[in-house]
Order: structure tokens, then sequence, then C-alpha cells
């Protein structure tokens, strides 16, 4: 049984690493690490930009729009990471 959706590339390019990480984590926090793992892939991608694209401005700092994306970038990365906290806790039951 395929539990993928076949409509979605990224699970036929990732299929390796979904596969390691949803047996060891579970099915939501392994797909969220998987996400974690592109992510930091993205962030390193654009730090090397940055570095060929520095600011007139204020020399030695990576032009605006690169700044922008990073710290976009950083954000999604703290929001993921806060909802494999939360995914981590036991139910609770009240």
């Amino acid at each position: 049984m395929l539990r993928y959706n076949s409509n979605m590339p990224v699970f036929d390019e990732k299929r390796e690493e979904l596969e390691h990480f949803e047996t060891m984590m579970g099915v939501p926090r392994g797909r969220l690490a998987v996400t974690m793992d592109m992510i930091t892939d993205a962030m390193a991608l654009v730090g090397q930009h940055g570095v060929y694209c520095q600011s007139q401005r204020w020399p030695g700092r990576p032009v605006l729009d690169v700044q922008i994306v990073m710290k976009s970038l950083t954000d999604a990365k703290e929001l993921i990471q806060s909802v494999m906290e939360e995914l981590k806790k036991p139910d609770v039951e009240t």
C-alpha cells in the first residue's frame, strides 16, 4: 500500500529519506525532519549566495533580499521545530 500522494513529486524524490525518518520518528515528525533538512540545505545555498551578493550600503552584509529570504527560512525552521516538539509530547487526557 502506497501512503504517499502520487501527485507530489517530493515524495518520489525524497522517498528514502522519508522512509528512514518516518520509521524512526513516525510519519508526521519524520516528514517534518525531512522538511527541516531541506530548509537547512536551502539556507546553506542562500548563505553562499549572500557571500557573493554584498550590500553596497552595508559592506560585509548580504543584499536585503538575501537577508529577507534567510530570515524567512530561519523562522520557518523554528516553527517546524516547535511543531516537532508538540508532536513529541504524550497526549494528555483531561
